[in-house]
């Protein structure tokens, strides 16, 4: 009983917030990779803190209430940062999952030491440390990846310091749970009540964003690319500001930039696709041409240049989150071999 209910509470919630996913954009893959993360995380933790009480005498109360809250935040919010700088998440869904994902490896690990450490059996201690302590530590990650998520998405040029905030919220709030600023028991219900609406919330506004990004987006991006296979599109901004960089830059990578653009918005079209199936139930098979397509665009990328892909700034026909959608359909591509890039366009 005393393992049930000081594990299986955080267990539950990591399940329910996948199933919220109704356009599963967390693969189990990685709700899997963040937790054996958290896990590890968690092992480094405990010996850390262990090493600072016995080996250099410090107070366990400095260590509870200081050190350990910023520790081990900023261990499990790094994971959190390095996926949202690689843009492996995208919406504020994606990234609750994970971040909470991240959190529940450490509190299981940690669970389980204090199950095999501690000889109060009490039901009462285990019910506050599997609904307190274990929610907390998933509670708080998902509080970095959610204000993270968002300001990034606000701040898209200053990555590192829109991250600061939530990992600053995150270690007053584990730093008041471990001060006992409320009792136990309190402090348990607290976190079960605001954690839920802080949830609800952010998953509402990321399904609101993910239908908008995936139906209006769509509409968009089908609408540009039939205007690309037309000879309308030289008479278009697009087209007129191509044609005025053939004066500064070489034919072959004017005519790079028109695939770069083409390419992105087939693979943005895909991803779209891709998630409305989900959204619907449904798991569309793998493209066999998703692997030769992410090789086409790393070769025109490479082709383009530094230079040429600065002056391809102003004719981003995608949004910041389309960065993401490879991600996407790299999840969907099966064991095909990777083929060799596609010929370039002869469209300018």
């Amino acid at each position: 009983m005393n393992t049930l209910v000081a594990l299986a509470p955080v267990v539950v919630f990591l399940a329910a917030l996948s199933l919220m996913d109704t356009f599963r954009l967390v693969r189990p893959a990685a709700i899997t990779g963040a937790i054996v993360y958290g896990a590890v995380v968690a092992v480094a933790a405990l010996a850390f803190n262990e090493w600072l009480i016995r080996s250099l005498h410090i107070s366990p109360i400095l260590v509870r209430r200081l050190i350990a809250p910023v520790a081990e935040e900023t261990a499990k919010a790094l994971l959190v940062f390095a996926l949202i700088a690689t843009a492996r998440t995208a919406f504020l869904v994606d990234a609750a999952v994970q971040g909470f994902a991240i959190g529940a490896g450490f509190a299981l690990v940690e669970n389980v030491w204090y199950l095999g450490s501690l000889a109060d059996t009490s039901v009462v201690l285990w019910i506050v440390r599997g609904f307190g302590t274990a929610i907390l530590q998933g509670a708080t990650t998902t509080i970095v990846a959610i204000v993270s998520r968002a300001l990034v998405d606000r701040h898209a040029d200053r990555v590192a310091l829109a991250c600061l905030p939530g990992l600053i919220a995150a270690i007053v709030l584990h730093a008041a749970f471990n001060a006992n600023v409320l009792p136990p028991v309190a402090q348990m219900l607290v976190l079960l009540i605001t954690l839920p609406l802080l949830v609800v919330f952010a998953f509402e506004r990321s399904e609101r964003a993910t239908r908008e990004w995936v139906g209006a987006g769509l509409d968009l991006d089908l609408a540009l690319h039939e205007l690309m296979q037309s000879g309308d599109f030289a008479f278009t901004r697009f087209g007129r500001y191509l044609d005025e960089l053939r004066a500064r830059l070489p034919g072959p990578v004017v005519a790079d930039m028109f695939c770069l653009l083409q390419l992105d918005l087939e693979l943005s079209i895909q991803a779209k696709a891709v998630l409305m199936a989900r959204e619907a139930g449904l798991e569309l098979p793998p493209s066999p041409d998703v692997e030769a397509a992410l090789d086409e665009r790393r070769f025109l990328k490479e082709s383009i240049g530094v230079a040429g892909l600065l002056a391809l700034q102003p004719l981003q026909v995608t949004s910041d989150r389309d960065v993401w959608h490879q991600h996407v359909l790299r999840g969907q591509k099966g064991n095909h071999r990777a083929r060799e890039p596609q010929s370039k366009s002869n469209a300018l």
